[in-house]
């Protein structure tokens, strides 16, 4: 449980570190007419780090299919980045998060889960 919480810790800092470096050199993190705030990086990155260790840990090879799921889900959250109402620096900031997530949680979390 303290890799899980190192790791989505870490991956939530540094999904907000993304968020404000774009914010501090001029991308707007207005997505539809909303603004996220920095902090929704970090909050929404815990908890979908949390929801994947969860389904991971009620299958019978949790780190292949945490792995896999994990990659696919990856993926899939980059569609509505590329579909979202919102500037295009914007998308690639969003894209951006998500990968930079995924690249700290799945490792760390992978290594820990019986083969």
């Amino acid at each position: 449980m303290a890799l899980l919480r190192k790791a989505s810790n870490g991956a939530g800092a540094a999904t907000a570190a993304v968020a404000a470096v774009g914010e501090f050199a001029g991308i707007s993190l207005v997505v539809g007419g909303m603004s996220i705030p920095v902090f929704g990086f970090a909050v929404l990155t815990v908890v979908f780090s949390v929801v994947g260790l969860v389904l991971a840990r009620t299958v019978r090879r949790p780190r292949t299919v945490f792995v896999r799921t994990t990659v696919v889900l990856t993926v899939l959250s980059l569609v509505p980045d590329v579909l979202v109402d919102a500037s295009a620096a914007t998308r690639v900031l969003l894209m951006l998060a998500h990968v930079v997530a995924a690249a700290i949680v799945v490792p760390a979390i992978a290594r820990r889960l019986s083969a």
